[in-house]
């Protein structure tokens, strides 16, 4: 009776894998899987996690559906996704299960009082990039288990590919396309969180108190670097440059190649103190390194807040412009755009464009 019913849902769940894979954007494939595996599975909250190379957890996903009853007297479902960048703790069962999935590479379950917590591990060029998680009263049968299979796999397989579209194929790093994207749906987040705190009506410290940091970062006289040992020199520069810039952030923090040897860098901290340090030590970690052939590099950048009530290519505008005043005035640096508008450094114009003196 349970495969019957599935097998008649299978022109609809073809119909959402095709809605997923015409899909262009990274996160909101990892939504279209939960929303194409919550009515597979008979379930209303389901869950993804995504994880770093050492296992950390660094993005997690909620997808959730309930009826409501609405002013017309029928009840509608409520569709909700709410995806959680930093601070994201799960419980005890989950880790376990977690850690008892990564051990068998397979899907396991684990009974949470008169339930079941089931988790699925999802893979990529066969390493684990995060578990799908979901909580309902029975087993997985095996036809729902081979659908649920079945959609991961065309989930991963698809997702690698979009995935490797957005990179830049010299860095491995995320392109500019990609940054274009992801600012937008960056906004869309910051700016719902700052919709939620004017509506907070107690004055307690938020749960989470980190905000957003966008910089450029540019190779200090790296033309000269081309000029001097060749592209393919230069080139290896730019490599060794990315992966001394992705030590100095974390893995939850953002790296694009934004041009020839333009960077841009988003990162999370809680004060501006916690955001100069992260990036004056991703500036030291490169002026400190001895390129082989090439001697000694520097780098300089300019960085502000990601003020969601400013267009994204404004800060975009305003973190470049404060790079352009960091290699004026000697380059090996990283400024702050306030601080620069305080000093006089760089004037503010009421049309948004600035004007460096």
């Amino acid at each position: 009776m349970n495969e019957q019913r599935t097998n008649t849902g299978l022109p609809s769940i073809l119909k959402k894998l095709g809605a997923m894979t015409a899909i262009r954007d990274t996160y909101l494939v990892e939504q279209s899987l939960l929303r194409t595996l919550g009515p597979l599975l008979g379930v209303l909250v389901l869950s993804f996690y995504r994880i770093d190379d050492n296992g950390r957890i660094i993005r997690a996903v909620h997808h959730s559906r309930k009826m409501v009853l609405g002013d017309d007297g029928a009840k509608h479902v409520v569709d909700n996704i709410e995806e959680v960048t930093n601070n994201q703790e799960v419980s005890d069962d989950t880790r376990n299960l977690f850690h008892s999935v990564r051990l068998l590479r397979k899907s396991c379950s684990r009974r949470v009082e008169n339930n079941l917590l089931i988790c699925y591990p999802v893979y990529g060029n066969k390493e684990l990039l995060g578990y799908f998680v979901f909580e309902r009263d029975r087993e997985v049968t095996h036809v729902e288990d081979a659908m649920t299979q079945g959609v991961l796999e065309v989930f991963t397989n698809y997702f690698n590919l979009l995935d490797a579209s957005q990179r830049d194929q010299l860095t491995g790093l995320l392109n500019r396309y990609s940054l274009e994207a992801n600012l937008d749906r960056l906004w869309s987040l910051l700016s719902a969180r700052l919709h939620d705190s004017k509506n907070v009506k107690n004055t307690k410290r938020s749960a989470e108190p980190e905000s957003f940091w966008l910089a450029v970062l540019d190779i200090d006289h790296f033309k000269k670097i081309n000029d001097s040992y060749g592209h393919m020199m230069g080139d290896e520069v730019l490599i060794m440059i990315t992966r001394l810039l992705q030590e100095s952030f974390r893995q939850s923090d953002l790296l694009y190649r934004y041009g020839g040897e333009e960077f841009v860098a988003i990162i999370a901290a809680s004060t501006l103190e916690s955001a100069t340090q992260a990036f004056e030590r991703a500036r030291t970690n490169i002026a400190e390194f001895q390129f082989p052939q090439v001697g000694y590099i520097t780098i300089s950048g300019g960085f502000c807040a990601a003020d969601p009530t400013i267009l994204p290519q404004e800060i975009v505008n305003r973190a470049d412009c404060t790079l352009y005043a960091a290699k004026e005035a000697g380059r090996n640096r990283i400024y702050f755009y306030d601080t620069l508008i305080e000093a006089g450094v760089l004037k503010e114009v009421a049309s948004g464009s600035i004007d460096l003196f």
